[in-house]
């Protein structure tokens, strides 16, 4: 399995987005995801493209382009594949920083 920090961290911030945390229902600009995941805009806009190439996250419009996960299609996805398993990998994950208790 390839390990890619920034398409992990993306991917969680996207898989454990809650709608407290982007001003639109229809998900995320790639700009205010940059300023929550602390990477450069041009990073995110590519690591964005590999999840909709993996068919696990959605845009909508065009000029902004909102984004948001598809958990519907991340389940379905083959457990073999490496982005599925990039993501189910848990072990150094700081859920502290999704979820308030």
């Amino acid at each position: 399995m390839y390990e890619d920090i920034n398409l992990k961290k993306i991917g969680l911030e996207l898989m454990f987005m809650t709608p407290e945390k982007h001003e639109k229902a229809e998900g995320i600009t790639a700009v205010e995801l940059a300023k929550l995941v602390d990477l450069p805009v041009e990073e995110v806009k590519k690591k964005l493209s590999v999840l909709k190439n993996a068919d696990i996250v959605r845009v909508k419009g065009i000029s902004p382009k909102y984004w948001k996960f598809d958990e519907y299609s991340f389940q379905r996805m083959d457990e073999d594949d490496e982005i599925f398993q990039l993501l189910c990998s848990f072990d150094d994950v700081d859920f502290d920083r999704y979820f308030q208790y």
